[in-house]
């Protein structure tokens, strides 16, 4: 039992030291990143807070509760402080469009959480807004890059056919959420 833990922990630290590669395309986010010996990581940092996140969330077929929190406290709603659980499938989603961009540059994460008062505020100071979105139930994030494109990130995250796509080429983000399938702003 001892050695398990000891073998784990390891395998942990090594895998939050190495770059991943890229791998092949698949037909979804959740098959792409499903395999024997997978594991999957989240780079992001916010502007808002000054905050980075760099962590493995998920190995060998299963999620990593303490980086599952981690990513829960990293994605809340900055204006308000207020966090809950972010659905795994939305940090799915967002490693998966990461992994086909071939890039080791991290996520700047513009809106992860958004609490109800947070939404409604930004549904009066802009028209892009959505009154029921997944931004607050955890289910989306907004991602930026700056090595690559809107379009680009918009293009990984259809392939993936695992949620909703947004494109927000005046803001230069691309929204990414693990809702029914369908996209916006091409």
């Amino acid at each position: 039992m001892t050695f398990d833990l000891i073998s784990r922990r390891g395998i942990l630290g090594v895998f939050a030291t190495t770059t991943v590669a890229a791998a092949p395309v698949m037909a979804n986010a959740f098959g792409f990143l499903r395999g024997a010996g997978d594991m999957r990581r989240i780079r992001m940092y916010s502007g808002r807070t000054g905050e980075s996140l760099d962590t493995v969330y998920w190995v060998d077929g299963k999620y990593i509760r303490e980086a599952l929190n981690e990513i829960n406290i990293f994605m809340r709603d900055w204006r308000t402080g207020e966090a809950i659980g972010i659905d795994p499938r939305t940090v799915d989603v967002a490693a998966a469009s990461h992994r086909l961009l071939q890039t080791n540059e991290p996520y700047m994460m513009l809106s992860g959480y958004r609490s109800p008062r947070t939404n409604a505020m930004l549904r009066r100071s802009s028209g892009g807004v959505a009154r029921n979105s997944l931004h607050m139930v955890g289910k989306a994030a907004d991602l930026r890059l700056k090595s690559r494109s809107v379009g680009q990130m918009y293009n990984a995250a259809i392939s993936c056919r695992a949620g909703g796509v947004g494109k927000y080429s005046r803001s230069n983000f691309v929204h990414m959420d693990c809702g029914p399938v369908r996209n916006w702003g091409a």
